[in-house]
């Protein structure tokens, strides 16, 4: 992706640490920018940032708890005084509770929230009011597919998503005068821990390719679960300068398993 030409852009990366957030993670740095990775698990967090550095990235890690807003603020600060201005911010950390509704857990519904939906509110607000000023910038939620159709035992992930991708609209249709754009990436079912969780055993990549009638769910139609690079690249291309005239966008990267809804 290095045709993009990031060489030297700042980069905010939330859940940065696994999944899609390190694949994004990765693919920035390969394009040249400089990040800022940002997770609550300390372990991964030093263990991905420690072997990027190895490697001659100009990457920093941040411990942080993107639901405490106060936390959110201190690292931003900190960010764009001692790394420099925020360019381009990327919300990817997420939670999944999964149940029936009639019996998810008060505890279930608030943290799904309060990750998936405060959080994003939480650093796109914190991130937007230094970009505001400079009259530049863009930011990348990624959603879920989740958002777009009915899901069993998925009622707080799916409305949590919901939630982050009308946001994002919002956001981007008040930071356009900015010229801030906002964009909305929404991935399917994809190759990470959180996809594997939800598998019963060693078929379970096969089961939701195929679909599953008895939960009304459809399988994929390009036969493949998405590789998290998959995902980081349609990511960087709405970040980027290529995407110079795309806000407000919700990407769908789900290889048709929700029929272009």
């Amino acid at each position: 992706m290095n045709y993009l030409k990031m060489k030297g852009k700042i980069a905010l990366v939330t859940g940065g640490a696994q999944g899609i957030g390190e694949s994004i993670v990765r693919a920035l740095t390969e394009a040249g920018a400089v990040v800022a990775m940002l997770d609550h698990n300390a372990a991964k967090l030093n263990s991905l940032v420690n072997e990027l550095k190895s490697q001659g990235c100009n990457v920093e890690a941040f411990l942080v708890d993107v639901s405490d807003s106060k936390a959110v603020n201190t690292v931003v600060d900190l960010i764009e005084c001692n790394i420099g201005p925020i360019d381009i911010l990327i919300n990817v950390a997420g939670v999944l509770r999964m149940g029936l509704i009639s019996s998810l857990s008060d505890q279930d519904w608030e943290k799904t929230f309060a990750v998936n939906s405060r959080g994003v509110f939480n650093v796109s607000r914190s991130v937007s009011k230094y970009m505001i000023p400079r009259q530049k910038g863009s930011i990348v939620v990624v959603g879920s597919n989740a958002a777009k159709v009915p899901r069993i035992s998925m009622a707080a992930y799916a409305a949590s998503k919901a939630a982050a991708t009308m946001f994002t609209k919002c956001l981007g249709l008040e930071l356009a005068q900015y010229n801030i754009r906002c964009n909305i990436v929404s991935p399917g079912s994809t190759d990470t821990e959180m996809q594997w969780s939800l598998w019963k055993d060693e078929n379970g990549a096969r089961a939701v390719i195929a679909g599953t009638p008895e939960a009304f769910k459809i399988g994929i139609p390009l036969k493949k679960i998405a590789a998290p690079s998959d995902i980081a690249d349609a990511v960087l291309f709405l970040a980027s300068d290529r995407a110079n005239h795309i806000t407000m966008l919700d990407l769908c990267v789900d290889g048709g398993a929700t029929l272009g809804v």
